[in-house]
């Protein structure tokens, strides 16, 4: 698996722990009919897939992770539509060829 790969499915398992552990969220979803009995396999599968990331992309995911929530966002057109800066030409060249 590709290290974009892996950050987009840790990206997509730590917004369902967030939204699993937050409390309001929690009682939703019960409500809803849904079992949350699921979470430590969540934590575990996170964890897992972690470790099987290079630590340089690590770092850079848990960082903006800490600082706007989200550790990976779509970029459409030179546009982050994780905060909706443009990025320079030149940015989005070099993460292609990567």
């Amino acid at each position: 698996m590709s290290a974009l790969a892996g950050l987009v499915l840790l990206g997509d398992l730590d917004l369902l722990l967030r939204e699993v552990e937050a409390t309001g969220s929690r009682q939703r979803l019960r409500k809803l009919g849904f079992v949350l009995d699921g979470v430590p396999k969540l934590v575990a599968t996170r964890e897992r897939l972690a470790r099987g990331i290079e630590p340089r992309w690590m770092v850079g995911y848990e960082r903006a992770r800490q600082r706007y929530g989200r550790g990976i966002a779509v970029v459409r057109d030179r546009v982050c539509l994780g905060c909706f800066v443009t990025l320079p030409t030149s940015a989005t060249r070099s993460v292609a060829a990567a």
